[in-house]
């Protein structure tokens, strides 16, 4: 890493961010000699043009206030939030700010402090951020592929799990991640909530205890009428109808998730009857999705991201789940459940408040078949 003068951590997970940062500071802090006067921490968090002002004005008072015994000093600007692309971190007097925080890192003196900043989310189109690249020492703490994203947050969330006294199997730590759309900070929240709930009880984490409490957030292809419906049993999927219903009052979530897994359904069916790619007893042959990967890697160019229109950026043990139902269904049907999901979304355009009931005539059409 090269010497510059502060260094800057940013991203778009705060909780990738603050982990990576907190790091970085402890060893920062290692060779101050008294913590209590050497080191100081100014939190970046502004909802408002004066928030961003008085953030910015804290944390100037500390970069230029010499520690108590004149050693080296240590400030962590923590948590800023007015780089984003947000209403505030637009605002004129936001930008004025940022100017005035690029001027006083461009004359930090690195013999009496140091400096760290954090911050999520950040607009990376940013002239500031531009310049943070390349005057600082960079870090873009999210900045892995998503599968090395996930295998890394798949192994946070069983070790957390393992030191609240449970166990989360693989197949379920899947389920999980999929209900919180990959969310790390709430990913670590629900596995304190599971091992509160089971206590000292001794009870295994199942699948029905994660769908009873586990809520879904965000896009997720984790809502219980999504399994229900690909089980293709139709009282089950009613019943889960009724449920999410209960709850939600918007059926575009569902849908939406509903033609996200149709469309890796209808990608694995032609590979499938290809012979491109081979279920197994233990599901999905990863060396085969591998082979196909390559194979039709120029139709995907420039695609990295986890993307429902490309199954090759999928999990294989998440496919492999997806692909039970295969067997029983042709193409014609997963063509057919797009046709209808796209009636289903013109219907409830037509019909907002009869939603419960047009997705239950849509559900009754795909699975009567």
């Amino acid at each position: 890493m090269a010497d510059r003068s502060f260094s800057f951590i940013c991203g778009t997970d705060d909780f990738w961010v603050s982990r990576e940062a907190k790091t970085t500071f402890e060893d920062l802090s290692k060779d101050v000699a008294d913590p209590e006067f050497g080191l100081e921490v100014v939190n970046g968090a502004a909802g408002n043009v004066s928030e961003v002002e008085d953030a910015v004005n804290r944390f100037s008072s500390a970069v230029q206030t010499l520690s108590l015994f004149g050693d080296k000093k240590v400030v962590w600007f923590k948590d800023i939030t007015f780089l984003a692309d947000s209403v505030t971190g637009r605002a004129e007097g936001t930008l004025h700010q940022v100017e005035r925080l690029k001027e006083l890192l461009g004359s930090l003196d690195p013999a009496s402090v140091t400096v760290l900043m954090s911050a999520s989310p950040v607009d990376r189109r940013r002239a500031f951020l531009k310049w943070c690249e390349k005057n600082s020492n960079y870090t873009l703490a999210d900045s892995g592929k998503p599968a090395e994203q996930e295998a890394h947050l798949r192994e946070l969330v069983q070790k957390e799990a393992l030191a609240m006294g449970i166990e989360i199997p693989f197949n379920l730590v899947t389920i999980l991640l999929g209900k919180l759309n990959g969310n790390a900070r709430l990913a670590m929240e629900e596995v304190r909530k599971l091992a509160t709930y089971i206590g000292d009880s001794g009870e295994s984490v199942t699948e029905e205890l994660l769908n009873s409490l586990v809520p879904n957030f965000g896009e997720g292809d984790f809502f219980e009428p999504v399994e229900a419906f690909y089980s293709l049993n139709l009282e089950w999927t009613l019943d889960s109808l009724r449920r999410y219903f209960f709850i939600a009052k918007d059926s575009r979530p569902l849908l939406s998730s509903l033609q996200n897994r149709n469309r890796l359904m209808i990608q694995m069916k032609a590979l499938t009857m290809s012979g491109q790619i081979r279920l197994g007893p233990r599901g999905l042959e990863k060396s085969s999705l591998e082979r196909a990967a390559q194979i039709h890697a120029g139709a995907f160019a420039g695609e990295t991201g986890k993307s429902s229109f490309n199954v090759f950026t999928q999990n294989p043990w998440y496919l492999g789940r997806l692909a039970a139902p295969l067997n029983k269904l042709s193409l014609k049907h997963l063509v057919d459940f797009q046709k209808e999901f796209l009636r289903g979304f013109k219907e409830i355009l037509s019909r907002p408040t009869e939603q419960p009931e047009a997705m239950r005539e849509m559900m009754v059409r795909c699975l009567s078949r």
